[in-house]
This record gives structure tokens, sequence and C-alpha cells, in this order.
């Protein structure tokens, strides 16, 4: 078994995923990668699985507990340990999401509240027994989670549900030397990315408030992703890391 560090990446959809950019930043590590995708994403994530030598690739939907078995069962057969988790994914029904917080379905909510962040929690449970030296896990969060973003709406609630799950899983898992921390990067293109159709106008709106008066980018947010996965990061747990270019210091 390769000593090299060896990670899961939950997430990976297209070359605008941050999942992705998490991919290609700790594959210049020199990470072993176990990669997962949506099933409809599939042809795209082997695709870039291939660009960065992931041998590993499998179909996840986070509500299948079975597939979420099958993922860890894999890990455990061909690696027998885990160094770190990345959770990179989000969602809402269309209309739960664009639509008012008012008007959000009950199914619709509860939806948006487990693949969100409870799917965070469940990945957890089974990767923290794959880590008996230790280890790092990351998810990734937004600013709509501490301040009202407009259009973000039911995206904000399950993102700050996610970063209270960050501190309490940080100080649960502490004992076993796992930090658990999340990113919240600046406004990036992505799959979740609310009202698309205003999604440039937003983004050139949201520049002009930046400090560094540009855009975050995949690299950078995947740089820090790397960062905190490494031992580098070792006195860093139960934190909101933003990736965000000074956008939330004068939010």
């Amino acid at each position: 078994m390769s000593d090299r560090v060896k990670g899961l990446i939950v997430g990976v959809a297209n070359e605008g995923s941050l999942a992705w950019g998490c991919a290609e930043a700790i594959h210049r590590s020199g990470a072993d990668l176990f990669i997962t995708c949506q099933d409809d994403q599939r042809v795209a994530a082997e695709r870039l699985a291939a660009q960065i030598g992931a041998s590993h690739l499998m179909t996840l939907d986070v509500i299948d507990d079975r597939q979420m078995e099958a993922v860890f069962d894999r890990i455990q057969k061909e690696w027998g340990r885990l160094d770190f988790l990345i959770h990179s994914i989000a969602f809402a029904p269309e209309k739960d999401l664009l639509g008012n917080l008012t008007d959000s379905s009950m199914d619709g909510f509860a939806s948006a509240l487990d693949v969100s962040c409870h799917s965070f929690i469940r990945l957890a449970k089974r990767a923290r027994l794959l880590m008996p030296n230790g280890g790092a896990m990351l998810t990734m969060s937004y600013y709509g989670a501490e301040k009202v973003m407009p259009h973000y709406n039911l995206m904000g609630l399950a993102k700050a549900a996610l970063e209270a799950s960050v501190r309490y899983l940080a100080w649960e898992l502490g004992t076993n030397d796992i930090r658990v921390n999340a990113l919240s990067p600046g406004p990036v293109r992505s799959r979740i990315a609310p009202h698309p159709q205003r999604f440039d106008e937003m983004m050139q709106e949201d520049v002009m408030r930046i400090p560094l008066r540009q855009a975050v980018t995949l690299e950078q947010i995947g740089n820090v992703a790397a960062f905190m996965v490494s031992p580098a990061a070792s006195g860093i747990t139960g934190q909101v890391i933003h990736v965000d270019n000074g956008y939330s210091a004068v939010g």
C-alpha cells in the first residue's frame, strides 16, 4: 500500500465544481484521490478523474445509504484507511430554492437539509472509522449562512446548519485527532448558483465590493482546501475559513 496521503472527495461534477477545484489542487500535492459523482455526471467525472490519474471513481447519491456503504467498503478494501474527506454537495428543489422562504415546502426544506447538511454527518460517521490515527474533514459553505444574501433563501438555512455541524463535529471528533472545518468561498459560478439567469449581473455587482476587486477562482479555493487537509493546518478545527478575496470583510 502506498504511503501517500489518501482522500475522498464527494461531489465532482464538472470543471466548474468546487470539488474539482479541490481535486486538482490536492492532486498537485501528491495525494491519492477517491472521487464520487452523481450518476448523471459520470461521463464528465470520468474524464476529469483521468486528467489527474484518479483511478478510484464511484457514483454516489448521498440519500442512498447502500451507495454510501459501497463507497466506504471499497475504500476499506483498496486502502484500508482515509486521511481526509471533502464534502462538496448541496441541493434544494428548484421551486424551493428560487421561491420565497415562506413558500418553501416541507419536503423541499427536508430535502435541502438532508443533502446539503446531514449527508456530511453521515459521511463523517463512516469516515472516522477509517481514520484511526486522525485526519481532516472539510465541507463547503457560503456567506449566505451568516448574512442574508438576496435570492439565496432556503440554501442559506441549509448552509447555516452545515456550519453548526462543523463546530459540533469538531468537538465530537477532536478526541480522535480528527479536524473538521468548512470553507466559505466568495461568489463563484457553480451548479447551485442562485438565479442562474442573473448570475453574471450579480457577479459584476459583487466584484465591485470585493477588496481585491476580482472574483475568487477555483484554483484559489482548491489551494486553501489542500492546505486545510494537510498537516500544515493541524491546529485548525471547528472553523469556517473565508476564501473570498475579502468579500465577507465588507459584507
